[in-house]
């Protein structure tokens, strides 16, 4: 068995990708619970300060959180001794694979020497993974973008991280300074596909089947990880695999609204009210990006001023049923 393997109707790998905010144990629950579909979740990036103690982050990570879906667990840091110590203890607490994060964009993040900051040097990223790779008895795994300014460093980070050990490489094609504007260029995965013995995952713009169905036959990849199209549809995922068994797939309202009762029944009991409506409206954002009638019904949506969650959902819900186009 291939550490990515393709289900029986050819359908490759799918993961939910790790984002952080949105990405959160709340949205991956309602995922889990309410849409499935992929194959493997991922937590949003765990922070690994240099004064952080690794036994108590590591706290957070809960290993069944999306059972019967595995969950991987990202961390990120550049310090090598500390990583090599979270790697340690996430295997704890029945972590079944651990990535390494040299993707996050946040200057905030890159000022600390982390995330896509670790492109700067190809020798620090093989230093950090091989760290985690010696202190690993599961798979480590890397995920990166195509550089930090620009691309001149992608082949040598691409040949760092594989000769570092990682089982495989998640690429998000864009450099550090792209953030989220311009299109993920493609052709720097097809270009990894062909430069590396390792798997290649595919990240990056696919926010529907048919860009899914795209970024495998243009690149050649080994496995999809999608983030924001999974926010947009929650069932992108089984939109796939119906392609591949040859079925329809029709989504219906019912299983939207079952998706949105799982994650209002996750939000923290805890939290202040302003803050829990502030996160519906954050997931609101992406579903109503779904259609071009909602599109031009999101901006009422995200400055309503409803006093509870229950008013939030009645107004908002029958707008998300009329010009969402279900079945």
């Amino acid at each position: 068995m291939t550490l990515l393997p393709k289900n029986s109707d050819g359908c490759p790998f799918l993961l939910l990708a790790p984002m952080e905010g949105i990405g959160d144990r709340t949205f991956r629950k309602a995922m889990a619970q309410a849409a499935c579909g992929f194959d493997e979740a991922v937590t949003e990036f765990i922070s690994v300060p240099s004064n952080a103690h690794v036994k108590s982050l590591a706290k957070i990570y809960l290993s069944d959180e999306t059972a019967p879906i595995p969950l991987a667990a990202q961390i990120m840091g550049n310090a090598p001794e500390l990583m090599a110590a979270m790697t340690e203890s996430l295997q704890e607490r029945g972590a079944h694979r651990i990535d390494l994060n040299c993707g996050c964009p946040s200057n905030t993040v890159t000022g600390r020497g982390a995330g896509s900051s670790l492109l700067k040097c190809p020798t620090s990223l093989y230093t950090v993974a091989k760290s985690m790779v010696k202190a690993a008895k599961v798979p480590i795994t890397l995920k990166m973008r195509s550089g930090f300014q620009d691309t001149s460093l992608f082949k040598e980070n691409l040949l760092a991280a594989q000769e570092s050990g990682v089982h495989y490489i998640t690429l998000h094609p864009r450099t550090k300074e792209d953030g989220y504007g311009p299109p993920a260029k493609w052709e720097l995965i097809a270009e990894a596909k062909s430069l590396l013995k390792i798997p290649v995952v595919g990240n990056g713009d696919i926010l529907t089947k048919e860009d899914a169905l795209k970024m495998l036959k243009m690149t050649k990849c080994d496995a999809l990880m999608i983030g924001r199209g999974s926010v947009i549809n929650p069932f992108i995922f089984h939109e796939i695999k119906a392609h591949f068994s040859s079925s329809k797939h029709c989504l219906k309202w019912k299983s939207i609204k079952q998706y949105l009762d799982v994650y209002l029944s996750e939000i923290h009991p805890g939290s202040p009210m302003k803050n829990k409506i502030n996160k519906l409206k954050q997931l609101m954002s992406f579903l109503f990006k779904r259609t071009p009638k909602l599109l031009e019904k999101r901006q009422v949506i995200l400055t309503s001023t409803p006093a509870t969650l229950e008013a939030f959902m009645e107004f908002a819900l029958p707008i998300l049923q009329e010009y969402g186009e279900w079945n």
